[in-house]
Order: C-alpha cells, then sequence, then structure tokens
C-alpha cells in the first residue's frame, strides 16, 4: 500500500461518484478505482478496477463491444450485443454467455434461466454487517462507502442485491450479494457468488496457497490460460488442501514491484475460487460457496446471503498486496479485546506429555515457565471424560478426577497463583464413539439413513446444522469458563465432513447442510465471544486446515501447522505471510527430535523462526539443560521486547524459501526507525558465493546501526546495496578468514535501529 498519500489527502478522495444520466458508479480513493456501467438493456457491466484514476462525468468510452458469427444476440437485429462478449458484474448462463455464472436458480419447471436487470441503488455511510456471517466491519461511517445495486428477474419475482463497500484508508472492495424471493412459489438456490469480475485481458500469472497437512500454504504460480483454473473445498472446511484465496499477477510482477489483484474469501467451509479465460482473452475471476453438494430452498418471503470476499490491488508488487491484507485483517477483521493487545507467550504441554501427565507433572512444567517469563500455560488433550487416547471421551467436557483432582478451575487457580494465566483445549465440534454423549445421541453426528459412517481420527462430526446440538456445546463449554479463570481456549478440529445429511431436514434442504453446519460453528463462537469478551480463542483444524478469514473473525489467532519443525516452517509461514498478519500466526518452539519430521534443528533457530507469529513453547522444560534454559530466557525477553513491532510493523519477504537454500524476512516499525531481519539457511554449502541482503521499507535517508555489524549504514545503502550477509560458507573454512561459523539449519536476527539524532537528514 502507497505509505505517502496522507490521511487528509485519503478522506477527501473517498467517494462513490453517480451519474444518473450514463448510469455509471464510480467508486474511488486514493488508491483504487472500481467503475460500474448500467447498459441499455439493464445489464451491470465492468468497465474498469485498477489504480486510482480521475473522476469524471462519462465513462461510456470504456464500452467495448464485438460482433461475430457465432454470437447469441439477445437483442432481435442487434448483431453486436451479445453478453458472451460483455464484461459482467452479474453474468448469467442461458442468454449467450456461455461462461460460467454468478447465480444459478432452479425453478418449479426445471429451468435455471434467469434475466437480472438493473432495478436501483442505495448508498450507504459506512459497511453494513452480515447477519450470521463473519465480515470485515469499521468503527466509524466515515472509513466506509457502500454502494447496494439491485436487480430484479421478472418472472421469477426474485431480487439480488449486489453490495460493494470501499474503505478510505485500503486499496479494497469487499463483496457479498443477497437474493430475496418476493414469489408465491419456492426455488433451489443452487449457485450464488459473491464476486464475480471480468478484467480486460488474461494476461496474469495466477497464485494459489496450498499444500496438505503439515506442509500447508506453499507458493504456487502459473499462467492463465484459455478454460477455466479453480482452487476450492468441498471438505466441509477450508482445509489443508487449498486456502481460499488468489492471486492474479502480471508476468513481471515480483515482492517489490508490479500490478497484483488479490482476494479472499471471509468464509470457513466448501468454497470455489477460479479464475476463467474466454477465447478473447477476458479473464472472469469468481468467489463464492463450492456449487457442488449445494442447494438452497428459498422459500417465498425468504432470503439468502452469501459470505463476503475482499478484493485489493496493488501496483507494488506482492509485498504491498501483502502489507494491505495484513492492515485491513489485523484492524478491521479481527475484533474486540484481543485485536490490539500483546498475545501472551505460552507454554503447550502436549509435546511434552501427550497423555500421561497429572496435575503434579503439569506444575512442574508451569513453575520452570514461569521462571523463564512465559505467560500462559495450556493444557492440551486428556483432562475430560475418560480421555486415554484418541477413541474416546470426545464429547464429554468434564474434568477428570484421577488427572485433575481438583478440577479445570482448582488448576487455574494454582496457575494463577504461579502468576500464569491458564488455558484449555476443546475439540468441540467433534465425538467419539466411546463417550456418554455419543451414547445419549447417536443421532447428532452427520450421517446419511441406510449408510455406513466413515471414521476419521476414530471420530464422528457433531451436526452443528442442529441448533439443540449447539446449546448442548455451548452449555458445557460455558460452564468451564463461568469461574473466568480459563483465559485461553485452543479450538481444534481434526475431521472431515463425509455422508452430508440431516434427518431433521427435508429431503429438498439436504444441499443445505454444508453451510448450515459452518453457520452453526460460527454462531457458537459467536455466543462464547460475546459472553466471555476478553476470551482469547485460538482456532486449529489439525494444524492449519481451516487458516481462513472467517475464523479470524472470531479467533485472532490461529494454529499455522501441526508441523513445528523450523526448517518446515519456513515455507509454510512464508506461504502464509502472503495473506495473514504474523498476529495471526500460531509459532512455537518446540522439541527435537521434531515430532513430525525428526530433524534436529538448534533451539536458537526455531526461535528465530517463532518470533514471527504468535511466540510460544511445545516441549517439556524440565527436560532441557541450563544451558538451553538460559537461550529460552533470552527468547522469551525478545519476543516481549519486539512482539508489538513484529504483529503490528510491515512486513516484508525478502528471499524465498521456495526458490533459494535460504529464507529471509523483516517487520519495519510504521515510523521506520526499528526492523527486525530473520535471516535462516536450509543447509550449508561448500565454497559458496559471496551474500548480501538487500533490506526494504526503510528510510532512505536515516542512518541505521545493525545488530551483529560494526559501524552504520544508511538506509538507501542496506536497500540497494544490501548487508553484507557472507559467512564460512563462502571459500575456505579458515580460520584467517574471520567470518561467522554455520552449519546446516542455521538462522540469525538483526536489529536495526536508527540513530536517533540529528544525523538524520536528507543525503
Amino acid at each position: 500500500m502507497e505509505k505517502l498519500v496522507s490521511l487528509k489527502m485519503k478522506q477527501q478522495s473517498l467517494a462513490i461518484s453517480v451519474n444518473e444520466e450514463a448510469k455509471t458508479f464510480h467508486l474511488y480513493n486514493a488508491y483504487i478505482s472500481y467503475i460500474i456501467k448500467v447498459d441499455e438493456n439493464g445489464k451491470l457491466l465492468n468497465l474498469y478496477y485498477g489504480k486510482a484514476i480521475r473522476n469524471r462525468d462519462n465513462f461510456d468510452h470504456l464500452l467495448e463491444f464485438r460482433a461475430h458469427p457465432t454470437s447469441a444476440c439477445s437483442i432481435a437485429g442487434n448483431a453486436i450485443y451479445s453478453l458472451e462478449y460483455l464484461r459482467q458484474e452479474f453474468p448469467e448462463y442461458g442468454r449467450g454467455d456461455f461462461r460460467t455464472p454468478a447465480i444459478q436458480l432452479k425453478q418449479p419447471n426445471g429451468s435455471t434461466l434467469t434475466d437480472y436487470q438493473y432495478q436501483g441503488y442505495q448508498i450507504i455511510e459506512g459497511k453494513p454487517q452480515l447477519e450470521g456471517l463473519p465480515a470485515s466491519y469499521v468503527e466509524s461511517e466515515d472509513e466506509a462507502k457502500t454502494i447496494q445495486i439491485k436487480l430484479w428477474d421478472e418472472v421469477t419475482k426474485t431480487q439480488v442485491t449486489l453490495s460493494y463497500t470501499i474503505f478510505r484508508d485500503f486499496p479494497v472492495i469487499a463483496r457479498n450479494a443477497k437474493i430475496d424471493n418476493r414469489a408465491d412459489e419456492s426455488y433451489q438456490l443452487e449457485k450464488l457468488a459473491s464476486l464475480s469480475l471480468d478484467f480486460p485481458d488474461a494476461n496474469y500469472e495466477m497464485l494459489q496457497l496450498s499444500g496438505a497437512w503439515s506442509r500447508e500454504r506453499h507458493v504456487y504460480r502459473r499462467p492463465l490460460e484459455p478454460g477455466i483454473q479453480s482452487i476450492g473445498s468441498t471438505k466441509g472446511s477450508s482445509s489443508h488442501t487449498h486456502n481460499p484465496f488468489l492471486a492474479l499477477l502480471r508476468k513481471e510482477t515480483t515482492e517489490a514491484q508490479g500490478e497484483a489483484i488479490g482476494t479472499t474469501f471471509v468464509y470457513s467451509g466448501n468454497f470455489l475460487i477460479q479464475a476463467e479465460v474466454d477465447t478473447f482473452d477476458v479473464a472472469r475471476l469468481q468467489v463464492g460457496i463450492h456449487p457442488q453438494g449445494f442447494s438452497w430452498k428459498l422459500n417465498p418471503g425468504e432470503s439468502f446471503q452469501s459470505p463476503e470476499a475482499l478484493l485489493t490491488y496493488s501496483n507494488s508488487g506482492l509485498n504491498g498486496m501483502s502489507q494491505t491484507f495484513h492492515e485491513i485483517l489485523r484492524t478491521h477483521l479481527c475484533r474486540g479485546y484481543w485485536r490490539d493487545r500483546e498475545r501472551p507467550i505460552l507454554i503447550n504441554n502436549w509435546e511434552a506429555t501427550y497423555y500421561d501427565f497429572d496435575e503434579d507433572k503439569l506444575l512442574k512444567i508451569a513453575q520452570q515457565a514461569k521462571a523463564l517469563g512465559v505467560e500462559l500455560f495450556v493444557l492440551d488433550d486428556g483432562w475430560f471424560g475418560q480421555r486415554d487416547n484418541d477413541t474416546m471421551g470426545l464429547g464429554d467436557w468434564i474434568p477428570r478426577k484421577d488427572r485433575l483432582p481438583h478440577g479445570v478451575d482448582g488448576l487455574a487457580s494454582r496457575m494463577n497463583e504461579l502468576g500464569l494465566a491458564f488455558g484449555l483445549w476443546i475439540e468441540p465440534e467433534m465425538v467419539n464413539e466411546k463417550s456418554d454423549l455419543y451414547q445419549a445421541h447417536p443421532d447428532w453426528i452427520i450421517h446419511t439413513p441406510d449408510r455406513k459412517v466413515s471414521q476419521g481420527r476414530n471420530q464422528y462430526v457433531l451436526n452443528f446444522a442442529r441448533p439443540d446440538v449447539v446449546d448442548y456445546i455451548f452449555d458445557q463449554i460455558d460452564q468451564l469458563l463461568q469461574s473466568k479463570r480459563v483465559s485461553y481456549i485452543k479450538w481444534d478440529m481434526n475431521r472431515l465432513i463425509t455422508e452430508a445429511y440431516d434427518a431433521t431436514l427435508a429431503p429438498d434442504q439436504q444441499g443445505e447442510v454444508f453451510h448450515r453446519y459452518i453457520l452453526g460453528v460460527y454462531h457458537l463462537m459467536d455466543r462464547l465471544v460475546n459472553k466471555y469478551p476478553t476470551l482469547l480463542i485460538e482456532s486449529c483444524a489439525s494444524g492449519g486446515g481451516r487458516f481462513d478469514c472467517g475464523m479470524l473473525y472470531y479467533s485472532p489467532q490461529i494454529w499455522t501447522s501441526d508441523d513445528s519443525d523450523a526448517i518446515e516452517r519456513l515455507k509454510i509461514q512464508y506461504g502464509t505471510s502472503i495473506v495473514y498478519p504474523l498476529s495471526a500466526m500460531g509459532a512455537h518452539v518446540s522439541a527435537v527430535p521434531n515430532h513430525q519430521v525428526n530433524r534436529l534443528t538448534p533451539l536458537e533457530t526455531r526461535g528465530n523462526v517463532a518470533y514471527f507469529g504468535t511466540f510460544g513453547y511445545e516441549l517439556d522444560l524440565n527436560a532441557l539443560d541450563e544451558k538451553e534454559l538460559a537461550t529460552i530466557k533470552k527468547q522469551i525477553q525478545f519476543d516481549k521486547k519486539y512482539r508489538a513491532l513484529l504483529h503490528r510493523g510491515d512486513f516484508y519477504r525478502l528471499v524465498s524459501p521456495f526458490d533459494h537454500n535460504h529464507a529471509s524476512w523483516m517487520v519495519v516499525s510504521k515510523d521506520k526507525e526499528t526492523a527486525v531481519i530473520g535471516d535462516y539457511k536450509v543447509l550449508n554449502e561448500a565454497n559458496a558465493p559471496y551474500q548480501r541482503l538487500q533490506l526494504q521499507g526503510l528510510d532512505p535517508t536515516y542512518e541505521y546501526q545493525v545488530s551483529g555489524f560494526e559501524g552504520t549504514y544508511y538506509g538507501d545503502e542496506l536497500m540497494s546495496v544490501g548487508l553484507v550477509t557472507t559467512d564460512s560458507a563462502s571459500g575456505e573454512n579458515h580460520p584467517q578468514a574471520m567470518l561467522p561459523k554455520v552449519g546446516d539449519f542455521a538462522s540469525n536476527v538483526w536489529v536495526v535501529e536508527a540513530i536517533k539524532d540529528d544525523q538524520n537528514k536528507e543525503v
């Protein structure tokens, strides 16, 4: 995001300009313009989206028509008006446009043909909230403007409202769609895109974040080609496979320069994001609930609201796009008590004890943790029901007396007496067959009648599409939280949805199960956050299986991956940072050999990676020697000193671990006076070349000191020439070389500080 635009300019330039005669809408601020036109046939067309341009009375010169011998023209005698070649805001299938539509509405006669035409508009100061759904927000009306454009289909008597919000301080448009049934008959809504946008060309590369459990959000980049390129999930969650985000980049775009258009879906369930290129290189970007397995019965007088999609534009490369996402997600999606507060440094007992613990064992770990500076103790799996292993106990959220003789409150009180806050692991959406809950309510799991039920991780999914199930789980969690001694919840979800069916719904409503399920999850989280506003929820789904903007609305931090190995985390955290702020990424120092990849990584490197997230530990502190404990104490002191900067500063990716044997990134304070650099080597090299690291985001006129380096450097030198980081791998590892000695998995964290005197003047 361009930093040179003053707040005064931004406030003056926020506008939605309407030309009633030309039927043109221009949404713009200091960064972007988005121009929409209603054509003579009532169709909504896109004229432009990109860098801000000057407003003018008429943009009709941007309209483009073409005649083609195979066109299906919807107006008799007009050979050039074909929906197939128009850049539409709400495309429909069946009247000449053969590309993917934004809506599919099945009618009683079996037809899905619709013809939505412009009906009117409304401009709203600020940004309305979406009922029952997470969405971005503003705290005052002057921070955003919203236009709601209404479309009407005369045959079905249905109205579609397309909402566009433009923010004052960000190059971001928030989009959603709503359909209202004003007819006397019911319809089946089979698709409703939250965002559909046609671009005038397809000269883009598509960037996506994909992977699997323990290697989430790896970066993939490929050219757009004719046809459909898509990512999505039909697993009931956003999933480890593809993150609900996609970026379109010009081929020359790098981290530091070039155009980047990014979109992310504020939703945690099934989704589809796709880019479709037609034969004339028009690229259509669409975001919405995945239509596979989805249909919604729309009865007379009812409506359906789509989730929100966020769209951003950058002409300063991928870093510019990422910084926009970081800032708007951190300040206008995350909310409540913990949004702007420093997150506590925690220790989780899972890798230290697994199921083998009692209260005394936990307290010994906690005492050592407190002595080192830890602020929060989290009790993981095994504290409830008859939970001896992962085959039993889920669903029975009652403390087991053999492990916690004084209950959760008793253990929490003892932790509080040590000076530690206390947190609990729960998995409220799941149930084991060996549990009191399942025995009492076997019908509460998601299953299809007369079909075998699949198991995953020895557990079933509770049917959160049912309000009575959600109410029951809320009551159980509420009992744990009423004393307010539990200040943190790690909310896990370890099972995908199969055999999706809800016996409480009619046969023609079974396509609603997936969406109703995630609405039930949101409803439960919302009730808990509203009743316990100081509760910190960290979302988790077998690690990063539900790392999305929908979850961030309720839980401002998410466990980034079950893979806690520092070297694997370089790629995972690098990819995650494409969209999500560091304050959202749970990043911990764990035991070695690492429990996921069996790698031995230096304790210093484990800390140096974990700093760039919400910091914590997953190991047995009592199993470490004095030197290791001293290192941990220093790590905690460092994180406490710099975590505000790390979480709120501007993040820059410098060297990609996907393309190199090392990785590097940095965070710069808003005033550009302080920066923290993380630099990592994967494997040591023989007779390696010299190394320089070009920094970003500094003030070119400031004079800086860099920890571990002698002398001073001006900002322009550090950014243009670079910081010399050559180590002993270069040339012969000779004593006279006087270079830092390194091995495999080596790392450094350097602090850059401006010299605060009148030397910092323009060169």
